[in-house]
C-alpha cells in the first residue's frame, strides 16, 4: 500500500466509523459531540447554510481534488467497503481487472445538479432526499443496520440470562416503520449494484455533490498524473480505477471523476503514476475548448434556463397542496413536526431525511413518515405518540440535526415551544362510555394543561387549556382508549409559544410540637 492511499484510509476510517456507531448506538454511550461529523457534510452544509464548511471542502477540491469523496462521505466509504467485499475470494489478477475507461456521462450529472440545486431552491426536496448520498447512508444505518444491531444485542442477551448473567438487557426495536425500512434496502440494493456493476457510478452520474465538486476538482493543484516515458501501457491502472476515470492507452485521468482513492498508483509496477503537484496549463486549457467545446457546460447552462422557468409552477404547486391540506377532513391531520423545526412547511424545506434525529430520540417518539402525509413528507420525521411522548426538556434532535432543518434551541425554548395542541373527545373518554375514574392523561401532563374538573357525582373528566399545552403527547400516549385515543395532539403548522406553568409558591412551616 503507497503511503497517499495508507493516509486516505485512514482518514476514512476516522470518518466513517464514529458516523456508523453514533447511528447504531442505541445505549447512548457515545458523547454527543460527535454530531459535529454530520456537518462536516456537504449537502447538510448547503441546505443549512453553513457557507464556512463549503468554501472549506471546495477550497480543500481544488488543492487535491474530491478526497470528500473517499474520506469524509459515509457513502463513499461504504461503497469501497462493499467493493473490498465484493473482491474478496477473487485472484488480485481478477480482482484487479473489474473496472475499465467508461466516457463520462456528463449530460445526465450536469442535468441532475442542475435540477437538485434549483428544486431546491422552490422548497422541493425530493431530489434532495433521492440523491443525497448523507441522507441514503442515514437510512441505511437507521432502518438496517441498527435495528440488526439490536436485534443481535437481544439475542445475546437472552444467552445470557439462560446462564445467569446479566449484564446485557434487551431493547424494543420500535423506530423502524415500513417506509423506513424500504428506503433504507432500496439505497443499499443501490449502492451494492451500482458499486459492484461500475464501481463509483453513483458518485460520477447520480450524486450532485459529487457533481459540484467535479467542477472544481477539473482544476486540483495536486492530482494523479502519468509519466509518458516510464508507462508501459499495461493498463493495470486503467482497470484498478473504481471511478473508471483511466484512460492508459492515452495515458489521461480525467479528475472532474477523481475521487482520490490512489489505487491506481499502487496497482502501478513502473511507478509511472505519482500524486504531484500538476497544476493545469491554461493555454492547454484554452486550445481544448476551442477545438471542441464543453457539451457539458452547454447543457447545465441550457437545462438550469428550462428549469429557471419552471420555479413558479413548483412555487404554485406547494400553495395548491397548502389549500388542500387545510381543507381536508380533520382526521387526516398534518404531522407534528419535532421542536426546533419551526414550522411544517420549513421543515419540509431542510430535511432530507437522513434519520440521525428518530436513531438520537431518548424516547423514541420520533418515526419516518410513509406515504400518510403525501409525497412532499416522504421519509421525514414525525412525532408519533402511540407508544411514547417528547421528553419535557430534551433538545437532542435540535442538537444532532446537521442542516439545522431542526434549530438548535436551549431547554428554556423548548418548555415554551407548542409543537400542537391537545384536543378531547368525550365520546371516546372511558369516563364517558363507562362511568370510570381515569385522569391518567392528567397525571402525565407536565405543564397541567390538562386537568380533570367535576363530571358527575363524584367523577371527574380531563379538560384541555390550549394555553399551556406543548404537544408533548404525554396526555395521548398513556390514554387507555384503544384503538383512536380519546385525546389526541393536533399540530401546530406553525409552531407557537405559551408561558410556563407557575409553580405553586410552597410555603414553609415551623414545627413546634408533635400536633397532639
Amino acid at each position: 500500500m503507497n503511503i497517499w492511499k495508507g493516509v486516505r484510509v485512514c482518514l476514512a476510517l476516522l470518518f466513517f466509523i464514529p458516523i456508523a456507531l453514533f447511528f447504531v448506538d442505541f445505549t447512548g454511550t457515545l458523547p454527543d459531540q460527535l454530531h459535529v461529523l454530520l456537518h462536516a457534510q456537504v449537502m447538510p452544509a448547503l441546505l443549512g447554510g453553513f457557507w464556512a464548511i463549503i468554501l472549506l471542502h471546495l477550497a480543500l477540491t481544488l488543492l487535491v481534488g474530491r478526497l470528500y469523496c473517499s474520506t469524509v462521505c459515509p457513502a463513499g466509504v461504504l461503497q469501497d467497503i462493499i467493493n473490498r467485499i465484493y473482491c474478496i475470494g477473487k485472484t488480485k489478477k481478477k480482482g484487479a481487472r473489474r473496472f475499465a475507461y467508461h466516457k463520462p456521462m456528463n449530460a445526465l450529472r450536469y442535468v441532475l445538479l442542475a435540477l437538485t440545486a434549483l428544486s431546491a431552491l422552490a422548497g422541493v426536496m425530493n431530489l434532495c432526499l433521492l440523491l443525497d448520498p448523507y441522507s441514503h447512508f442515514g437510512r441505511i444505518a437507521t432502518n438496517l443496520l441498527r435495528p440488526l444491531v439490536m436485534l443481535t444485542n437481544n439475542g445475546a442477551a437472552h444467552l445470557l440470562m439462560e446462564m445467569d448473567n446479566y449484564t446485557l438487557y434487551q431493547v424494543t426495536v420500535s423506530t423502524v416503520t415500513r417506509a423506513g425500512f424500504v428506503s433504507g434496502l432500496i439505497a443499499l440494493l443501490l449502492f451494492v449494484g451500482l458499486s459492484v456493476w461500475r464501481g463509483r457510478l453513483f458518485c460520477n452520474t447520480l450524486c450532485p455533490v459529487g457533481s459540484l465538486l467535479s467542477l472544481f476538482s477539473r482544476y486540483a493543484l495536486f492530482r494523479p498524473t502519468i509519466d509518458a516515458k516510464s508507462c508501459v501501457h499495461c493498463g493495470l491502472c486503467e482497470h484498478a480505477c473504481k471511478a473508471e476515470a483511466i484512460l492508459s492507452k492515452e495515458m489521461k485521468i480525467d479528475t472532474s471523476r477523481c475521487v482520490d482513492c490512489f489505487n491506481c498508483i499502487s496497482a502501478c509496477h513502473t511507478g509511472s503514476i505519482q500524486f504531484r503537484f500538476a497544476p493545469i496549463r491554461k493555454e492547454a486549457e484554452k486550445a481544448n475548448e476551442a477545438v471542441k467545446p464543453d457539451a457539458s457546460r452547454r447543457t447545465f447552462l441550457a437545462t438550469s434556463g428550462i428549469l429557471a422557468g419552471t420555479l413558479p409552477a413548483l412555487a404554485q404547486g406547494k400553495r395548491l397542496q397548502k389549500r388542500l391540506r387545510k381543507g381536508q377532513d380533520p382526521t387526516h391531520w398534518p404531522p407534528v413536526t419535532p421542536p426546533g423545526s419551526l414550522s411544517i412547511e420549513r421543515f419540509k424545506d431542510l430535511c432530507t431525511g437522513c434519520h440521525v434525529c428518530v436513531t438520537q430520540c431518548p424516547s423514541q417518539v420520533l418515526r419516518p413518515a410513509g406515504m400518510q402525509y403525501g409525497f412532499d413528507y416522504l421519509l421525514k420525521p414525525y412525532m408519533s405518540y402511540e407508544n411514547s411522548y417528547c421528553n419535557y426538556e430534551c433538545t437532542v434532535c435540535a442538537d444532532v440535526c446537521p442542516t439545522h432543518a431542526l434549530k438548535p434551541i436551549t431547554k428554556e425554548e423548548k418548555t415554551t415551544t407548542q409543537v400542537g395542541v391537545a384536543h378531547f373527545f368525550i365520546e371516546r373518554c372511558i369516563v364517558y362510555t363507562e362511568d370510570n375514574d381515569c385522569g391518567a392523561c392528567s397525571e402525565h401532563c407536565p405543564t397541567q394543561a390538562v386537568r380533570m374538573v367535576p363530571y358527575k357525582g363524584t367523577l371527574t373528566i380531563p379538560e384541555v387549556n390550549p394555553d399551556l399545552c406543548v404537544g408533548c403527547g404525554g396526555c395521548e400516549s398513556i390514554c387507555p382508549v384503544r384503538p383512536v385515543r380519546a385525546i389526541i395532539i393536533q399540530a401546530n403548522e406553525v409552531h407557537k409559544r405559551v408561558e410556563k406553568p407557575k409553580v405553586e409558591e410552597v410555603k414553609e412551616i415551623e414545627v413546634t410540637d408533635f400536633g397532639f
